[in-house]
Formats: C-alpha cells, sequence, structure tokens
C-alpha cells in the first residue's frame, strides 16, 4: 500500500515547484523530502521524477498519482471533519489568511466572540494579500481565508475551494481635510494633478483604483506605494495624498479626511473561502459564524453613522456547529449556501 504522507510530498513538489519550498512549507529538510519522494519510486516501480538542470519534473505516471493523492487527501479532511462534527465540543484549530483591512474591522471583535463562545477552538491568524492567501489555502497551508472582490474584478478560483460571501463595503474617495489654500475636491476628475497614495502594483484594488481614475479622463500621479492602510490614512488625513478606500478601514475610528462617493457607488465583497471537504468541520463553522455576525454588525453600524446603503450585505448567518453536528453528513455545497451567498461572490 502506498504511503500517503509521501503521495502529500509529491503533490507538495507539484503545487510548490522545488524541493527547498517543499521542505520549507512542511517544515522537514530537503535531503529528507528527497529521501522520501526516492522511497515512493521504489514503492510504485517507476519514475517520477527527472531532473531539469537545478530542478526536477513530475513524470506523467507522477502527475497520475497527484491526482489522485488530491482526492485522497479531500476525503481524509472530509472523514476528519466528520469525526468533530460527531464531538459534543467544538474544538480545534483553524489557521485564518486574511487581508489587512478586514484584519483591523473585523478580527479583534471577532476574535473576542469567539473566545467567549467556543473557548475550545483555537485562532491562528496570518495576514495575507487575498490572491496569495487563496492559492494558500488551496494548498492547505490555511484553513480559511478571509479574501476581497472589486467591481469588474473576478477574484482567483479554485474547485476544491467553495465560496461564501461575508459582506460588502463602499468605495470611496479620501481627500484631506479642508485647509487653506487647498484645493476644493468635490469628484474623482478634481485629483488629476494631486498626488495619490496606492498599493504596490499586482494588487487588486490597484488596478481597480488605477482604472477608475483613467475613467475619470487621467493618469493617476502615484506618488506613495504602500499595503499598509494605516500609512495610507496618515497620508490622507495629513494633506499629502488623496486615495480610493473601502468603507471598513474606517472601522472604529473616526477622520479628518472628507469621504467623497464615487459615480455609481461602487462596492467592494468581502468573501471567505475554505476547502469544501473541511467546509463542516465544527471550528470552521464557528469560525464562519462569529466573522458572519460580526460583520453584520459593522455593515448595520456604518448604515447609522454615515447614512450608507449597507443593502449589499449579507443577512443571513452560517450554519453553526451545532447545526453541523446534528447533519454531519450534509454536503459542503449545502453549508455554503447555508451560509448565506453560497457561489454568489
Amino acid at each position: 500500500m502506498l504511503d500517503v504522507r509521501r503521495l502529500r510530498l509529491l503533490r507538495e513538489l507539484k503545487i510548490r515547484g522545488t524541493l527547498a519550498e517543499v521542505a520549507a512549507a512542511l517544515q522537514y529538510s530537503p535531503s529528507s523530502v528527497s529521501q522520501q519522494l526516492a522511497l515512493l519510486e521504489k514503492e510504485v516501480g517507476v519514475e517520477l521524477l527527472r531532473k531539469t538542470g537545478r530542478r526536477v519534473q513530475l513524470t506523467p505516471q507522477a502527475e497520475v498519482l497527484v491526482a489522485h493523492t488530491a482526492h485522497l487527501l479531500e476525503t481524509l479532511e472530509q472523514a476528519e471533519a466528520d469525526l468533530a462534527a460527531s464531538l459534543t465540543t467544538v474544538s480545534g484549530t483553524v489557521r485564518i489568511a486574511v487581508f489587512q483591512s478586514a484584519a483591523l474591522a473585523l478580527m479583534p471583535d471577532a476574535l473576542t466572540r469567539l473566545a467567549a463562545t467556543y473557548p475550545e477552538v483555537r485562532i491562528e491568524m496570518t495576514q495575507r494579500e487575498p490572491e496569495t492567501a487563496l492559492h494558500e489555502t488551496w494548498a492547505r497551508d490555511f484553513d480559511l481565508v478571509i479574501a476581497e472582490q472589486y467591481p469588474g474584478h473576478a477574484a482567483p478560483r479554485y474547485p476544491e475551494l467553495d465560496r461564501v460571501r461575508l459582506t460588502s463595503d463602499a468605495i470611496r474617495l479620501a481627500v484631506p481635510p479642508p485647509a487653506e489654500g487647498r484645493a476644493e475636491v468635490g469628484s474623482l476628475a478634481d485629483t488629476a494633478e494631486m498626488p495619490w497614495v496606492m498599493e504596490p502594483r499586482g494588487a487588486a484594488s490597484r488596478h481597480w483604483a488605477e482604472q477608475a481614475c483613467r475613467s475619470a479622463g487621467f493618469e493617476p500621479d502615484v506618488r506613495f506605494e504602500t499595503a499598509d492602510l494605516q500609512a495610507q490614512i496618515r497620508l490622507i488625513e495629513s494633506g499629502n495624498a488623496v486615495a480610493l478606500m473601502p468603507d471598513l478601514v474606517w472601522t472604529g475610528r473616526g477622520t479628518t479626511a472628507q469621504l467623497l462617493d464615487l459615480p455609481g457607488k461602487p462596492r467592494r465583497t468581502v468573501f471567505t473561502s475554505v476547502r469544501r471537504s473541511g467546509a463542516q468541520r465544527p471550528a470552521i463553522l464557528a469560525a464562519r459564524e462569529i466573522l458572519a455576525s460580526t460583520a453584520a454588525s459593522i455593515a448595520a453600524a456604518q448604515e447609522i453613522d454615515t447614512g450608507a446603503d449597507a443593502s449589499g450585505a449579507p443577512t443571513a448567518t452560517p450554519t453553526t456547529p451545532a447545526t453541523a453536528t446534528a447533519a454531519a453528513t450534509a454536503t459542503a455545497t449545502a453549508a455554503a449556501e447555508a451560509a448565506g451567498g453560497g457561489e454568489s461572490v
């Protein structure tokens, strides 16, 4: 019988490309990874890897094993989820990847609520850009990702991942507070000669912001690049830059910046994704339940404080762990639909 751990190493090599990256991801030494793959070759009796310069390439036979390994890992994860759902307590670790504005706006309150409601659930959080985090969740580095999608832009999709809408927020033009000698800004076109701050190239928010400026008739003068939204806010409030900012960044804080609506009042969508095979694990359902309630509270507060139309935010909440325990054989797709959006993102 083939060793599942060695099969997983082969799949990791397919995903990550080099023995060194596989070793780093799984906390092995490169020599240990190489030895285990050599043993796998002996087990199957065919060549699995060929050297191409300094790298190794999977043979067609290795590709066959990788495809079957993906199904094996999904089955094992489903078995673990079903086993956890059969217990009377909700426990376990959930590794979450989250982008910065969601980390600032959602996670502090969500972590407090989780600790109070599900004290035996351990959350490990890492900040990642959404595109990277979705791939890493598919690769099993994380259990749950909080990601974003800008209007007219599609976030990467992986067949093994579900997608549940969490909330949405308005995107507005943020300009410095009024000051003597500073030109008054009433629209996006008025910022054509002003300095801009944006996230680095490659980020969905950067591409969307550039397209919005071009649609308004100008190329933005991007003088400042930073993925740190707190730094962006300081540049705006100090009168040094303008930016397009989603409403979540203002959660829990005031600002001296002026926030102006854009034509069409565009909204960003925030969603969660997990592997379908583990979607019913009670600890994951607990995390999704609390995240949904936290997001709903923020959306309601923003509607009261700013008059923003929060109708784009979901009103349903995910299936609770208790429900999952009672219905451990339900499919991950059904769980996603119960969560209030399924594949609607």
